[in-house]
């Protein structure tokens, strides 16, 4: 395929004498007359570049028309197109378009092979590209973690996915929203398409409402395709989409309802062929009372709700993403020393990562694991041993106490008491923190702490275990 061309030309002679010039210099090339046949010879077998000529006799579509659909359906082809009469509009149309080049009527031969070589290059670094893009973005685009509620979460996007319905995704900042947004799209229908993402909060109403329905202008040059029509086939997210100003509110409205919109300074209407997703960190339902969200955007928005816990409440979930995300970190490490072992978290290390508060949630775990990998990355180049990181390894502000400490020095605290009660209070504050790490389990909090299940109930209960469960939560609940 590196070397397969079409030629696509109304003309005989046109496909002959390319033919022939090409297949000289060691190419491989099929020809077609029209749309119907170019479709066809693609259907059949790929090409690495199609030669398109703008004006086609006896075809349902321009040349024009078949890049459109080219561009739209193989992004990674390159097409250069072919005029023997053709104007700086139509040639700034095509490459508008995504055509890689412009070649005019009569050739000139050396001109054809140099565009035909780069075309081909430039197509093959398209498809390296994309390779890579999937098998960054298949590393991200999956919920990790073994939570129940991940995996109660997990289930109800693989069910929302096979829907066109919209989608809210609410969830603090860093809790993972664009993972979910581009999961759902890699599960539903509209997979092969593109997915898109607007940051609302980014821009101000105007730039907003140019970016995502594109401006109409009598300048070919000065025309703008907006976000919905880059996306169309796809899927499109709104973060923040409480950002939006009251008017894009309005003009969103009608969008979903109707669904058809116009460019800025356009009549046209134009088909929204897009699934819309929608993201937010705040609490929408608090707008729509303080009269700073429509409620009828909110409920077609919100057909389907999905809410991602923040990763204090899934603390099991921190070993998996850690070990995640150090995993990705070193497949992408371009800087790693040959022969360098892989990095693991002793046990200590997780203990600290697992009674942190993760205030940036997912997002701040994913830092701090990239970080480990930058420092500690080639630290065993020699024996290609594993680097075990140890609490001391980690970052300043992560190795700080456990939240259920206080934010008093723990040692100057305890150093006001007597020994009996400064015991007392860190047996209380230590469970404390380990049973939050464990997620309330109690048979888990006992294994880890060396204590027999029955043991720890009746230390719970001597430091006055009601008001252990009242902070902790969850553990008598959780811990069977």
């Amino acid at each position: 395929m590196e070397r397969d061309i079409l030629i696509v030309d109304d003309e005989a002679d046109i496909r002959n004498l390319l033919q022939g010039v090409l297949e000289d210099e060691g190419y491989r090339c099929r020809t077609a007359k029209n749309d119907v046949t170019a479709f066809a010879a693609l259907e059949e077998q790929p090409a690495a570049l199609v030669l398109l000529d703008v004006w086609l006799e006896d075809s349902a579509l321009d040349g024009v028309g078949i890049l459109k659909k080219l561009s739209k359906n193989h992004p990674d082809l390159p097409v250069v197109m072919m005029s023997g009469h053709s104007t700086i509009e139509i040639a700034v149309s095509a490459i508008k378009y995504g055509a890689y080049d412009f070649l005019e009527k009569p050739f000139e031969i050396d001109r054809i092979l140099m565009t035909v070589e780069r075309a081909l290059e430039v197509g093959r670094l398209k498809r390296e590209n994309r390779s890579l893009r999937e098998k960054a973005y298949q590393a991200s685009a999956d919920l990790h973690g073994a939570s129940p509620q991940i995996v109660q979460l997990r289930q109800a996007v693989q069910k929302a996915a096979a829907s066109d319905s919209r989608i809210l995704i609410t969830g603090a900042q860093g809790t993972g929203k664009n993972v979910i947004a581009r999961m759902l799209h890699r599960l539903s229908p509209r997979k092969d398409g593109p997915y898109m993402s607007l940051n609302c909060a980014a821009l101000d109403p105007e730039e907003l409402e140019t970016a995502l329905f594109g401006v109409e202008d009598d300048d070919v040059l000065k025309q703008q395709p907006g976000m919905i029509e880059h996306a169309e086939g796809g899927t499109l997210l709104l973060d923040e989409i409480a950002e939006l100003s009251p008017e894009m509110q309005s003009k969103l409205v009608r969008v979903l309802q109707d669904g058809r919109y116009s460019r800025v300074k356009g009549t046209q209407q134009l088909e929204a062929d897009v699934r819309f997703l929608a993201a937010t960190s705040q609490n929408l339902e608090e707008k729509i009372s303080a009269k700073e969200f429509r409620e009828d955007l909110y409920y077609r928005l919100n057909v389907v709700p999905l809410h991602i816990p923040p990763l204090l409440e899934r603390r099991m979930d921190i070993a998996v993403l850690a070990e995640h995300f150090i995993h990705v970190g070193e497949a992408a490490d371009e800087t790693k020393v040959s022969g360098a072992g892989p990095i693991i978290l002793g046990e200590d290390a997780m203990a600290v990562l697992q009674g942190y508060g993760w205030p940036g949630n997912v997002r701040q775990l994913k830092n701090v694991m990239e970080w480990l990998v930058i420092m500690y990355g080639g630290q065993t180049a020699e024996d290609g041993q594993a680097v075990t990181v140890t609490a001391e390894m980690l970052p300043p502000e992560i190795r700080q106490m456990p939240r259920n400490f206080g934010g008093n020095d723990p040692v100057i605290e305890l150093m006001t008491k007597p020994l009996r009660e400064a015991r007392e209070i860190f047996e209380r504050k230590y469970l404390l923190a380990q049973i939050e790490r464990f997620d309330g389990n109690i048979s888990k909090t006992a294994g880890f702490v060396g204590m027999e299940r029955s043991a720890l109930h009746r230390k719970l209960k001597a430091l006055e275990a009601q008001d252990i469960e009242n902070e902790g939560g969850r553990e008598s609940r959780a811990g069977g």
